[in-house]
């Protein structure tokens, strides 16, 4: 017990070195590409945040563990709408832009309604099981590849139309060679870090008599989603709400499309415990984000609602606990 104390300590001291690192070097190459930092949390943030997630389900889907593969996206993602934008938006108030309104979040919105349509192939197709097949595994790479394409044709046709984009008009305080090096840094100190906390905070449960199924949707969930929190937290923080809104974007569609694509590919994913309830609750959340976002004060994140999302994440870990 007191190894996975300390494996949860080093674990989070890590995560927010490696967050304070890939911050500030993701924002200077995106000063140097003329790149926003929406898109580069959209990408390279999103990308490396998202690979705690994509280590472990794949490797769960390896070892035919498909229920802490499914879980474990799932979990991230609500934890990532409800408690990571929650939680930021607490700290400070969200600011989004009309494109995120009326594409991204949409997007994030529709990755959550196709995982809930092959979530339930029994009722569709009558499927003895519901299962998330190599060919579902090739459609979600597909929109994974959509989504790459639609992100990065965006990001040129903005740098065409804008100047200040292409960065004429941003100081370049940071050399290239360390910007990467700050990159790769932050990136593996997350990774490290993740793969730390969440082998402590499992360890811990374990200990505890925690079910397998609530470790999934919860400790695992939550701890391989920590770097999108500390990296979505200190950015804001800088006042970069573009990279901490990409973040949480970005790795939703990455979660869904890459990660499980990736996983169902390498082995059929039985959904299993994870159920409508949970998949339901994860395409409320993403609706309630949008939803945030178009009224009350226009276009954004406000303090109140952040509480209001934080405290949907609460009652779902009570509601999940209860259950279990």
């Amino acid at each position: 017990m007191i190894l996975n104390i300390v494996f949860l300590i080093l674990g989070l001291v890590l995560i927010l070195v490696g967050a304070n690192a890939l911050t500030d070097g993701a924002s200077s190459l995106a000063k140097r590409w003329g790149m926003s930092d929406l898109v580069v949390g959209l990408t390279i943030v999103a990308f490396g945040t998202s690979a705690p997630e994509l280590v472990i389900s794949v490797m769960s889907a390896v070892d035919g563990n498909a229920g802490l593969a499914i879980g474990n996206v799932v979990g991230s993602n609500i934890f990532n709408v409800c408690a990571i934008i929650g939680i930021t938006s607490l700290v400070r108030p969200m600011r989004i832009s009309k494109s995120i309104l009326t594409t991204d979040i949409p997007l994030v919105i529709l990755s959550a309604l196709v995982l809930l349509t092959m979530g339930n192939a029994s009722l569709l197709d009558g499927s003895k099981t519901n299962m998330l097949t190599r060919v579902d595994g090739i459609i979600l790479l597909l929109f994974f590849m959509v989504f790459m394409h639609h992100t990065f044709s965006s990001a040129r046709h903005a740098a065409s139309g804008d100047p200040a984009a292409k960065g004429g008009e941003l100081k370049r305080k940071m050399p290239v060679w360390k910007a990467w090096l700050w990159v790769a840094g932050g990136l593996a100190g997350l990774i490290y870090g993740g793969d730390k906390f969440v082998d402590g905070a499992s360890g811990i449960a374990a200990g505890l008599g925690v079910s397998d199924a609530v470790i999934g949707l919860t400790i695992v969930a939550a701890g391989t989603s920590l770097p999108e929190l500390a990296t979505s937290i200190t950015a804001a923080l800088k006042g970069k709400t573009g990279i901490a809104l990409g973040n949480v974007i970005g790795s939703n569609i990455f979660n869904i499309f890459l990660v499980l694509g990736c996983a169902a590919t390498v082995r059929p994913l039985p959904f299993g415990a994870v159920g409508n309830a949970d998949l339901l609750i994860l395409t409320a959340s993403c609706l309630l984000f949008w939803i945030f976002g178009c009224v009350y004060k226009e276009r954004t994140i406000t303090r109140r609602e952040g509480g209001v999302l934080a405290a949907c994440y609460v009652g779902y870990m009570a509601w999940l606990v209860a259950t279990a």
